[in-house]
């Protein structure tokens, strides 16, 4: 478990470490292993993106948080978002990739490649910024 502010192990959040293990944990007790080859753990992941995106397919736009969505399909989300995750984790083990490293480095190279927008001194109106005041932040 991850510290929170105070030192004391925050509950709510859960490592790719954690989850690996559990997931390594109930192949084995299933006998599963056999089957979780990177090829296979592929196949299922995308067949598990496909079921969510069912859920997204006929309702158009959404809204960021979802406020429209009745409870059960919120539930229902988590779940094949879930599936995703798992399946996820589970092949990065399989292909000895350290999911996490790797994410953090994806986001620093992203960082480099799309370099954030650094604003002037010189805003204009509610937070607007005019564009010939705005350069590329070159700091890295």
């Amino acid at each position: 478990m991850k510290k929170g502010e105070g030192g004391e192990e925050n509950k709510d959040e859960v490592s790719l470490q954690t989850l690996s293990k559990k997931m390594d944990d109930f192949a084995k007790a299933r006998d599963w292993e056999k089957y979780h080859s990177p090829r296979n753990l592929l196949l299922a992941m995308v067949g598990e993106v496909g079921e969510l995106s069912e859920i997204f397919q006929w309702k158009g736009e959404v809204a960021i948080g979802c406020p429209d969505w009745k409870e059960e399909e919120k539930v229902h989300l988590g779940e094949e978002l879930s599936d995703v995750l798992l399946y996820l984790v589970r092949l990065s083990d399989a292909c000895g990739v350290d999911l996490g490293k790797a994410a953090l480095r994806k986001i620093e190279l992203n960082a480099i490649k799309y370099p954030a927008l650094k604003q002037t001194d010189d805003e204009v109106g509610d937070g607007e910024v005019s564009s010939s005041k705005i350069k590329l932040n070159e700091e890295h």
